[in-house]
């Protein structure tokens, strides 16, 4: 057999190929790869792990947390997301995917897919929905299934043969809850006395205009509008990317301008309004931070903590329930079931096409004295529910 010099390839005891990192290169997550027997697979092996580290000092990727055995799930994934494909992916369908990963990869990371079998899986997926709910234990396997298709593509397991196919997925009942306005009136108050001043202006959008909490936390000066007296958000929805419009209430446009105005420093156009709490130091000490945007998780957290402050553990309900009640309201008050969408945020459109900038006739139906008014400023309309101002 011929002699072939690869750099960090090393032969032990005559037949054992390895390919071993210097400790700058354990430093940066790579780590000792048995390659087999000495021979050309075991140097195709060590060639290519050699090209991994060269590419991840270039910056030209990142280098592995975890190294993952070649033609394992994880190998196969990694190399997913090095993707054209993986990168063309919306940002929340990336990190759907990371949300299942993670379940995954403790179980199957290591794992050469051809050799998972049904039983393997079947005792993953039971075990998820005894220890984190069906909800999470669907999309882990959801994602498995999504995974495997992309793992037959790289040819490192038979297309058509998944054996999770077999088990059926517990389906998860749909949410019902809805908040009450005197409810959300608490919540607002009390997240602008304790410094959650950001996150009580979201509740309020959200609350107003019917926003997902994505769209209401991601809200800019550049999509705030006026007509007249009436203040008003355009968005262009995360999920389907529809352009809508959503009007506040007076109590609610007070509340932002009172923010905006609180603000020690200037927002672009583009710059997201709403920011966390930040901290301050006190005389216990602590580390500073500044006020940031609202990301999911620190909405999820933020809300959280409030919501538990107002109404104790036992409350369970999410912001993004504010917006079914909007479509509970419409129902209730006479709006079309075919369409179950909040009055008071409807699609901007007109017979011609889509209006992205509401310069437009903002109808205003208030579903408790049920009274409407308009204001001509446009050639689209849009109705929007309003609160009393008590």
């Amino acid at each position: 057999m011929g002699n072939i010099k690869l750099k960090h390839y090393v032969v032990r005891k005559g037949k054992h190929g390895y390919w071993l990192p210097t400790a700058k290169m354990r430093a940066m997550g790579f780590g000792i790869v048995s390659c087999g027997h000495d021979g050309p697979d075991a140097w195709a092996i060590a060639k290519e792990w050699e090209e991994r580290y060269q590419r991840a000092r270039k910056g030209l990727e990142k280098a592995p947390a975890h190294l993952y055995p070649i033609g394992s799930v994880g190998d196969g994934f990694e190399r997913f997301r090095r993707s054209n494909e993986w990168k063309s992916k919306p940002p929340r369908t990336r990190e759907d995917w990371d949300r299942g990963w993670k379940y995954i990869d403790s179980v199957f990371g290591d794992v050469d897919p051809k050799t998972v079998t049904f039983e393997m899986l079947d005792r993953w997926y039971g075990k998820l929905k005894a220890t984190k709910g069906a909800g999470e234990a669907g999309r882990a396997l959801k994602i498995w299934r999504a995974l495997y298709n992309v793992l037959a593509g790289m040819k490192l397991c038979l297309p058509e043969a998944d054996p999770s196919q077999i088990i059926r997925k517990t389906g998860v009942p749909g949410r019902t809850e809805t908040w009450q306005e005197g409810e959300v009136v608490r919540l607002v108050k009390e997240g602008w006395r304790t410094g959650y001043r950001g996150l009580a202006c979201i509740i309020a959008i959200a609350w107003d205009t019917g926003f997902a909490p994505v769209d209401a936390r991601t809200l800019t000066p550049a999509q705030a509008v006026t007509s007249g007296t009436d203040m008003a958000f355009t968005s262009d929805r995360a999920k389907t990317g529809e352009p809508a419009i959503g009007t506040l209430t007076a109590r609610s446009q007070r509340l932002v301008e009172a923010y905006v105005a609180g603000l020690d420093y200037d927002l672009h156009d583009d710059a997201p309004i709403f920011r966390t709490k930040g901290f301050k130091p006190t005389g216990k000490g602590g580390r500073p931070r500044l006020p940031v945007p609202y990301t999911k998780d620190s909405l999820i957290d933020d809300f959280a903590d409030l919501r538990r402050a107002v109404f104790g553990k036992g409350e369970m309900r999410r912001l993004m329930d504010m917006r079914r009640t909007g479509a509970v309201e419409a129902n209730a008050g006479g709006g079309r079931r075919s369409r179950p969408l909040p009055p008071r945020w409807r699609t901007a459109s007109t017979k011609t096409g889509s209006c992205r900038r509401p310069t437009c006739q903002l109808t205003l139906q208030r579903f408790g004295p049920r009274t409407r008014r308009a204001e001509s400023a446009g050639d689209c309309s849009v109705r929007n529910r309003t609160s009393s101002e008590s």
